[in-house]
Formats: structure tokens, C-alpha cells, sequence
């Protein structure tokens, strides 16, 4: 790669992600996330980003659930993108943090209705005793938030995962993929050219 050029992968992944929803179908913002639990054990499970920036990429969950007790114990993170209009993907490495509790009260305030009460009614990840607990917990809590507004759940929250490493892969012909690594070294990008 060019030397004297400063690598901005993140500038990169804007571009990327604006091609991607002008034309792929279906959740351009869907991402793969990867964490591992407390015996180092992975788990990766489909989230929806709701944000990228240079500070990094946000997504919104039940802090209880799963990933947010993985997250607790573990905070780093892996994200895999792929659109497959497009026929590249983008690999995400990087520490996770919460975000602020402003950001996070006014994401959860943009969110459809339904949306905040489903927030407050599951209990991800657990176990249900029936196949109507959840039905009776939405009617429950859409009693109680009848009117007025819906205040964010405690333990709901959002996560910035603040990258390390992007990879940017994108397919060519015979298998000669293009691979371009950036890895963040001190407050630059290390760029290098990877084998297929």
C-alpha cells in the first residue's frame, strides 16, 4: 500500500456501508457479533449497528442478556459485515465499552413504541416457562406504559466496539480476493496488503 498516504479504514467503511444500503436488500446495517463467555467459550449472534464512527460501532441490547453478560466479563469484541450485492465483508476487531447513558436515552426515546415495551418485557435469553410468557409480559407492560412516555429499562443499554484491527475483503475473480488489514497503532493505522 501507499506509504505516504494516511489509512482511514473508518472513512473507508463509511464508504463502503453508503454503497451497501444504496443497494443491498435486505438490513445493510446487519452484522455478525462475535464475544466470548467466561470460560472463553465463543458465541456470535446477528445485531443491527446502529451507528459508526470514528469513535467506533454502536449497537443496543438487553444488558442481561447473553452478550451483555459476556460482554460484562469480557469486553472485547469481533463484528463481521457482508454484503453480498456488493461481494465484500468487512472484520471488525476492537475493546467494547457502554455507551453514555445520553446516548443511550435518546436512541431508546427514537425507537418505535413497541419497540420500548418489548424492551422492558423480555427477559433475553432466559428461559420461558410457557409459549405465552412474553405475549403476557407485553400486555403487562403496555398496561403500565399506557400513556405518556416509555423512560429507557435499566437494563437496557448500548455498546461501542472500538476497533483494533478492520479488515476489508472484496471478491475477485479465480479467487484472487483483494484483503486490505488496518491495525491501529498508537493513534494512526498500520495498513498492509493481505493473501487471499
Amino acid at each position: 500500500m501507499d506509504a505516504s498516504a494516511t489509512p482511514d479504514p473508518l472513512a473507508q467503511f463509511q464508504e463502503w456501508f453508503a454503497e451497501a444500503q444504496a443497494k443491498e436488500t435486505y438490513l445493510p446495517e446487519a452484522m455478525t457479533l462475535a464475544t466470548v463467555d467466561d470460560q472463553g467459550v465463543p458465541d456470535a449472534r446477528m445485531v443491527l449497528l446502529k451507528d459508526a464512527g470514528d469513535s467506533g460501532f454502536v449497537f443496543y441490547t438487553n444488558t442481561e442478556s447473553a452478550k451483555g453478560r459476556q460482554l460484562a466479563s469480557n469486553p472485547f469484541a469481533a463484528l463481521v459485515f457482508h454484503w453480498q450485492s456488493l461481494k465484500r465483508q468487512v472484520r471488525v476487531r476492537g475493546r467494547v465499552e457502554p455507551v453514555s447513558a445520553d446516548e443511550a436515552d435518546a436512541y431508546f426515546a427514537s425507537r418505535a413504541r413497541a419497540a420500548q415495551i418489548g424492551a422492558w418485557a423480555s427477559d433475553q435469553s432466559r428461559e420461558m416457562d410457557s409459549a405465552y410468557d412474553l405475549e403476557k409480559s407485553i400486555a403487562r407492560f403496555t398496561a403500565k406504559f399506557a400513556i405518556g412516555t416509555i423512560p429507557r429499562p435499566p437494563h437496557w443499554n448500548g455498546y461501542r466496539v472500538i476497533p483494533e484491527a478492520i479488515e476489508f475483503w472484496e471478491e475477485r475473480l479465480f479467487r484472487l480476493h483483494k484483503r486490505e488489514d488496518f491495525r491501529r497503532d498508537g493513534d494512526h493505522w498500520r495498513a498492509a496488503r493481505l493473501y487471499p
